[in-house]
């Protein structure tokens, strides 16, 4: 013990390793804080932080309260992993992705980070080399998803501030407009139909039906009536209940689909998951792209040829906006929402034509109609 300084002293192990310590009392309770070990951290630095310490001690304050806090804060892993159980997979059609983008990207680096530690300059640090290998726009999905956990975080006083805010996103953001040509539509379309799968067959409803991909791969048996499917609102991006109309070529479709053996609630099963729907059609996608020699298209762009094809054969917009179920603006539209069945159908079947038409080669030139944003 230091005789000059009641409290601070040296402990020396066995092994000769040399560690400086206080011993205070708050209250009635007796504590021990260690300052680092001799000579990394000199006398004299030892002795000045050991004064600070006591200072603290007669002000009523505890020099431990701070570590033993962080010693009891998640690691960046553990609040990542809080995040996707209370909130994402919860409240997230999507959570797959947060998944995927943790385990490429966040996770690597913070997986054992306390977070509270994680600062501003770590965050752009990270940006910046995901940047260097070319991928701006992903950089700022993994900004996004980052912000997101921290404001999980920030709600739950778990950390005090999100370091992700106010760091710009860093990569141009485009929105994609690839539209299939007729002979592409074919080519695709003569796959799908030569494999005669569960997978080929969500690709062709989704360009019959111009709807998203969840909301195809979901459907159950039992949300179909006659030409109508009823998309529930726990499926469909709004929320909001979407009547679609079949027409008949998506019927024969799912009539072939329906005289599959095997039984399930699905129209479309996983053949890896029994008793559930397929979840992605990635690896598909890829078959196809390869079998067709066509590689730059996506699902969702099935989404947007239609609509394309749609206003090229005439179809208002307002009927497409209600074949997309986007929400129109104003009061009138919370009491018309079964008001636009009409149209709907009217829709789809024009277009239903129109693509028989392109794969039988017979579609007429059109001149393409501008679509609104």
């Amino acid at each position: 013990m230091d005789l000059g300084l009641h409290g601070f002293g040296l402990m020396v192990r066995p092994t000769g390793r040399k560690t400086f310590f206080v011993r205070y009392r708050l209250g009635r309770t007796e504590r021990r804080m260690t300052l680092g070990d001799y000579p990394a951290v000199p006398l004299t630095d030892a002795r000045k932080a050991a004064k600070e310490i006591f200072g603290r001690v007669a002000k009523g304050d505890d020099p431990q309260a701070k570590r033993q806090e962080e010693r009891a804060a998640p690691t960046f892993g553990e609040l990542a992993a809080s995040y996707l159980e209370v909130h994402a997979k919860q409240r997230k059609r999507t959570w797959k992705e947060d998944q995927r983008i943790l385990r490429c990207d966040l996770l690597p680096a913070w997986s054992r980070v306390l977070a509270t530690r994680i600062r501003r300059r770590d965050v752009a640090a990270l940006m910046d080399g995901i940047v260097g290998r070319g991928a701006p726009v992903m950089a700022n999905r993994v900004r996004a998803l980052a912000s997101k956990i921290f404001a999980f975080a920030v709600e739950r006083e778990i950390v005090e501030f999100n370091p992700v805010a106010g760091l710009p996103p860093q990569g141009e953001e485009r929105s994609r407009e690839r539209v299939l040509s007729a002979e592409e539509i074919r080519a695709l379309w003569t796959a799908w139909d030569a494999e005669r799968s569960v997978t080929s067959a969500i690709f062709q409803l989704l360009l019959l039906t111009a709807q998203r991909e969840i909301e195809v791969m979901t459907m159950q048996w039992q949300h179909l009536d006659g030409a109508w499917w009823t998309i529930p609102a726990d499926v469909v991006k709004n929320k909001l209940q979407h009547r679609v109309f079949l027409c008949s070529e998506a019927l024969e479709l799912l009539e072939r689909l329906r005289q599959r053996p095997g039984h399930s609630p699905w129209v479309f099963p996983s053949p890896r998951r029994k008793g559930r729907p397929v979840t992605s059609i990635n690896k598909a996608k890829e078959r196809f792209r390869a079998a067709t020699d066509i590689p730059d298209w996506r699902p969702h762009d099935l989404r947007r040829t239609a609509v394309t094809f749609m206003r090229r054969l005439g179809v208002p917009r307002a009927a497409v906006s209600k074949v997309l179920n986007h929400v129109e603006p104003g009061v009138t539209s919370v009491y018309d929402r079964a008001g636009g069945d009409a149209e709907v159908g009217s829709a789809l079947i024009t277009w239903g034509a129109g693509l028989a038409e392109i794969l039988r080669g017979e579609e007429e030139t059109r001149s393409p109609t501008t679509l609104g944003k």
